[in-house]
């Protein structure tokens, strides 16, 4: 067990985990202000503001969840005063010549995927999304927040752009938040060396910036890797937020092997790259669970440049059936610094 006060340690265990980090681009200013000094980029559309519903639960439908969030902006939601369940029928997909997208669901809205689909996705390189650029991976836009939400029974199985992955949230390039959300039973294919994400899924980042998770929940993932969290080349600030019953269901770590498939490392998180960084603070993992290694956390950064840092968190119950350096997690990095936290 480890309490309060700092610990900071090189790991240098060696662990095949080779992953592509997508290539970056230019970079510019920081957060989600709009970077300067990058190639010219198309003209953005004018961020628009939309209220999906009209006062009723029957208002609000999975066509107009689609039409609104490809149409960019704000979206807020009229379905009435009390809890809505949105069964979604088709993947809502965010549009690259939108600013941003700001899904708000006051606390009252689900999405569910009903166990059958993604439920959204934003690719800043597909073609088939309006817009692509030379620097695709690290354009500053699309902004995509998620805020006030739940996304329950999406499922990724099957999906095979970039590798899949991402049962609630598919990611790459742009800027993604998650704020005071919260994200139930999602899944992801079951086996992969690499693939992850039962709920999000992230691939890259402008600027190399850090996806941003505030005061939200993750529980019941379900995937090979990082049946909560997942992503190649990327960083993360998670703050005041809870993650149980996550289960990494793969075999066989990375790289597969004949009879092994591989994945299973991650419980909740799973983060692969190179200068990447995890900065965890007032949060909970419990009863999270990886076949191979890290029950709630595996982390490897391949040239040993990548920092994990956890403060006023704990990290409890979260069986890695592997390895591990410390109980329930995984690291492979150049320091991890872990302070008034419990780690059992």
């Amino acid at each position: 067990m480890i309490r309060a006060g700092v610990l900071v340690a090189a790991i240098a265990a060696v662990v095949a985990s080779a992953a592509p980090v997508a290539p970056a681009g230019a970079s510019g200013a920081s957060g989600f202000d709009t970077g300067a000094g990058r190639p010219a980029q198309p003209a953005m559309a004018r961020a628009a503001v939309t209220v999906v519903g009209s006062g009723t639960p029957g208002s609000c439908t999975s066509r107009a969840v689609v039409r609104a969030v490809a149409a960019g902006g704000r979206i807020s939601f009229d379905c009435g005063p009390q809890p809505v369940t949105i069964a979604m029928k088709k993947t809502a997909k965010v549009v690259n010549t939108a600013a941003s997208v700001v899904l708000d669901g006051g606390g009252l809205v689900t999405l569910s995927g009903q166990g059958q689909r993604r439920i959204l996705y934003m690719n800043t390189c597909d073609r088939a999304q309006v817009w692509t650029t030379s620097h695709c991976n690290d354009q500053a836009e699309p902004k995509l927040v998620v805020r006030r939400m739940r996304l329950v029974a999406g499922n990724a199985t099957g999906e095979t752009t970039d590798g899949g992955g991402g049962g609630a949230i598919f990611v790459r390039g742009g800027r993604l938040r998650i704020l005071d959300s919260t994200f139930a039973d999602n899944r992801c294919d079951r086996t992969g060396p690499d693939l992850g994400g039962g709920a999000v899924r992230v691939l890259d980042q402008y600027a190399d910036r850090a996806v941003v998770v505030r005061r939200s929940t993750f529980t019941g993932g379900r995937c090979s890797n990082g049946s909560a969290l997942s992503s190649i080349g990327v960083s993360w600030r998670i703050s005041d937020s809870t993650f149980t019953d996550n289960r990494a269901l793969g075999r066989g770590a990375n790289p597969s092997r004949n009879g092994t498939p591989g994945g299973g490392s991650g419980g909740a998180v799973y983060l692969d790259g190179n200068a990447i960084h995890l900065d965890i603070e007032d949060s909970t993992f419990t009863g999270n669970h990886a076949r191979e290694g890290g029950g709630a956390i595996f982390f490897v950064s391949n040239d040993r440049t990548g920092t994990l840092t956890i403060d006023g968190s704990r990290l409890t119950d979260n069986p890695s059936e592997g390895f591990e350096t410390l109980p329930g997690i995984f690291f492979l990095g150049a320091s991890r610094t872990i302070t008034d936290s419990v780690v059992s």
